[in-house]
């Protein structure tokens, strides 16, 4: 952070606010005792000036640091709000943890539901969605596929519990009923868990199979059959938001401006963690020319993959869901479905068109 005194003339002052520069930054403006005030803003000079005038006498001290994009900024934000503002951190930068869906594997009949928090206990997590809307809307249509139980109750089966309708409608194996036991429920569990875990894989490769040996089997009514089985997974797949994925195996690369002319920032999401940004600058000192291609997998090659946990974690995620998911993403963000396959064509791709300016091809 560059601090900016206020102890000097005002004409000295003003002259120091003139040569800042009308770009993004986060700022921190300190009273003379207490909580900072934490502003990000895409215009620094202009607002500090107004900021100033409003806050006169109450403000001692400011410091800032310039950002390329609002992903950034967050970031910024974030760490600074954990640094400085106390508990109520994340209300105090409007920061909504995303919605996930969660395969609860530590109960004896696993069931799925809807949550914003990511646990410690034996689950599979998928997301992050957009909103709580189109989470739920993906578990259902998820759960249509397989015959895992929907109800939210702790199973105490017996041979006259009254069961539910989907159970009537052969979409449940009735634990509760004793229809099947724990053994036999686990395996559905396992069909589950692998078709997120494999983002639908699992389930295509088999049905995909199906249908071609039927066909070469001139079982034409069952190749038919399994072929609309094949389009329903698509259907359902494609009910998952753009970002959604097992958050264990989620792999992402975002591209976005940075501060500096003529560089770009590159920031890694690796098996569910924020691994930071690396600069990628585009006017080499030494005049050396090397193949962008070549310095994307040299960069690519030194991300860690450190694991965060808990909260950290949540709001990692939360601060990429909300650039990404935002009309105001100023940026691209490439999936990657396995880290040791980086799409690198893909990546040099999007690294230029954010360098130009440009958006990505509808």
């Amino acid at each position: 952070m560059v601090e900016l005194a206020l102890s000097s003339a005002p004409s000295e002052i003003d002259r120091a606010l003139d040569e800042l520069p009308n770009a993004q930054a986060v700022v921190l403006l300190w009273p003379g005792a207490g909580k900072p005030d934490l502003v990000r803003t895409n215009v620094l000079r202009k607002r500090l000036k107004r900021l100033l005038v409003e806050l006169r006498g109450a403000v001692e001290r400011v410091e800032y640091q310039l950002t390329g994009s609002r992903l950034a900024s967050h970031f910024l934000m974030l760490e600074l709000a954990r640094r400085h503002l106390g508990p109520g951190y994340r209300n105090q930068i409007r920061l909504r943890l995303p919605p996930y869906v969660k395969l609860i594997l530590s109960n004896q009949f696993p069931r799925t539901h809807v949550t914003a928090h990511l646990g410690r206990a034996r689950a599979v997590y998928f997301g992050p969605f957009r909103n709580r809307a189109t989470a739920a809307r993906f578990e259902s249509e998820c759960l249509d596929l397989f015959q895992l139980r929907r109800c939210q109750d702790d199973l105490l089966p017996a041979p006259d519990h009254p069961g539910c309708i989907y159970g009537e409608m052969g979409k449940c194996l009735r634990p509760c009923q004793q229809a099947v036991g724990a053994r036999e429920y686990a395996a559905e569990t396992a069909r589950v868990a692998e078709f997120l875990e494999t983002g639908g894989k699992s389930l295509i490769g088999v049905a995909a199979s199906a249908r071609d040996r039927l066909s070469a089997e001139e079982d034409f009514e069952g190749a038919a059959l399994m072929h609309q089985r094949l389009q329903r997974i698509e259907e359902v797949l494609a009910q998952r938001d753009e970002l959604a994925r097992a958050v264990d195996r989620l792999h992402a690369i975002t591209i976005t401006k940075a501060p500096e002319p003529d560089t770009v920032e590159l920031g890694w999401l690796r098996e569910g963690s924020w691994q930071g940004f690396s600069r990628l600058e585009f006017h080499p000192a030494d005049g050396a020319s090397v193949s962008l291609d070549a310095r994307v997998r040299e960069l690519a090659t030194a991300v860690p993959a450190r694991a965060a946990a808990g909260i950290e974690r949540m709001e990692q995620l939360a601060t990429v869901a909300r650039w990404f998911y935002s009309g105001w993403c100023d940026g691209e963000l490439l999936p990657v479905d396995d880290w040791e396959k980086i799409p690198y064509r893909k990546l040099v791709n999007a690294v230029s068109r954010v360098l130009q300016g440009k958006k990505p091809a509808a």
